[in-house]
């Protein structure tokens, strides 16, 4: 049977061996420059207390000279070392005389230390007994448990914390301070009491915080900014849920940085939220959206269902279908001005007339210049006839050419 009334007593003799002046064989220089303090210890103990000092130990061997083993802390206050190697010798730390700032410290020195039981032990006390302090001291401990991977239980306590009050951290005044690290923690939670677009907002909030010289306004972006916000934002942007954006959020808050989401991310999302909303295609397109403007008049591709030209979704209207392949090509968009050159040669919503005949050759010359295969074939046609140019069979076998080249 195993009496632990017997270990207070072998607790307070090592204690008493570390206050001793005698026997002790290893000097520990604990903080930096103006504030250092010299601690004496025992090299048997602190060997088999802290895995971390027995590594720094097997690379400073004890002479044989009797001169003292010394060692260097630089990166730990000399106050709370004190107080961590008091639980080294004795096995015992009294957390209640302590504010929270600085159990924190000893967290952090346990872990330095790799002191597993004490970083265990003071998780459990604080999740127990300093919920309040917690909140009260959110902007200090969130981060602070994501410095690594020690303090998992402290982790997953404030997660869930703040999953359900997200503006502790969202509203601080120290947003901009917290690591990428912590915030995709936050962000990809399932249960983030806090809908996606304000989500966004505070990333995007966040990304320009760390870029200083970027403004809030990306209409002033220069291609150089938007690289630098996207190269920030890289690791955030797949945990945002744009899915749960409605049309018109997607329009107003996302597509002003289409720039920095992935090209493919943002074909796709694009295509989710206006391919089955022809009324949001209209908000795009008079946002000037040149896809948009396009597939307006083209809902659907490849068969699929047309909008404007075939009455779907909307009532048919070939004269709107015009308008907004030309908003479209005017913009440079290839297939618009193929689409815009093929309205002209056939009087769709602008009327069959030799002058429109003529800016449909101009239409498909510059979609052929471009390398739009149908486009390139019906250049060759106006040559070959003659249509809104001058008949020319050498440009017409040139045109055909290029299409079947293409192909």
């Amino acid at each position: 049977m195993v009496d632990n009334k017997l270990l207070p007593k072998l607790s307070q003799n090592l204690l008493e061996i570390l206050d001793d002046d005698e026997y002790y064989d290893i000097t520990i220089e604990v903080g930096n420059d103006p504030y250092v303090k010299i601690f004496r210890a025992h090299m048997v103990i602190l060997n088999y207390r802290s895995p971390y000092l027995r590594r720094i130990l097997s690379t400073n061997k004890k002479k044989n000279d009797g001169t003292l083993t010394n060692i260097k802390l630089p990166n730990i206050l000399p106050e709370i070392f004190q107080i961590v190697l008091r639980y080294i010798y004795g096995g015992r730390l009294s957390l209640e005389e302590y504010d929270i700032t600085d159990i924190i410290k000893i967290l952090v020195t346990a872990n330095e230390l790799n002191l597993q039981e004490l970083i265990s032990y003071l998780e459990i006390f604080l999740i127990e007994n300093k919920t309040n302090c917690i909140e009260q001291n959110f902007d200090l401990i969130y981060p602070t448990s994501f410095e690594n991977d020690s303090f998992l239980k402290l982790q997953k306590y404030c997660t869930d914390l703040i999953s359900k009050e997200p503006n502790k951290i969202f509203n601080s005044a120290n947003l901009s301070s917290i690591s990428e690290k912590v915030l995709i923690s936050l962000i990809q939670h399932d249960n983030l009491q806090m809908n996606q677009i304000q989500v966004w907002e505070n990333v995007l909030k966040w990304g320009i915080a760390q870029n200083p010289e970027l403004s809030s306004d990306p209409s002033s972006y220069s291609d150089d900014d938007f690289n630098a916000l996207k190269n920030t934002l890289q690791k955030c942007i797949p945990f945002i849920k744009f899915t749960k954006f409605t049309s018109k959020e997607f329009l107003d808050k996302a597509y002003p940085y289409k720039k920095i989401m992935p090209e493919e991310l943002y074909d796709n999302l694009f295509k989710y939220f206006l391919d089955h909303d022809c009324n949001s295609y209209k908000i795009a397109a008079d946002k000037e959206h040149n896809i948009a403007q396009n597939n307006l008049e083209i809902l659907y591709r490849n068969g699929e269902g047309r909008c404007y030209s075939c009455g779907i979704g909307v009532e048919k209207n070939y004269i709107k279908a015009f308008e907004y392949y030309k908003k479209s090509a005017d913009q440079g968009y290839l297939n618009a001005q193929f689409q815009l050159g093929y309205c002209y040669s056939n009087g769709i919503g602008i009327g069959y007339s030799t002058t429109n005949i003529k800016r449909a050759f101009e239409y498909y010359k510059i979609a052929a210049e471009k390398g739009h295969i149908n486009a390139q074939n019906n250049l060759g046609i106006l040559y070959e006839n003659g249509l809104g140019i001058g008949k020319d069979l050498e440009k017409a076998i040139y045109w055909f050419q290029k299409a079947a080249e293409n192909r």
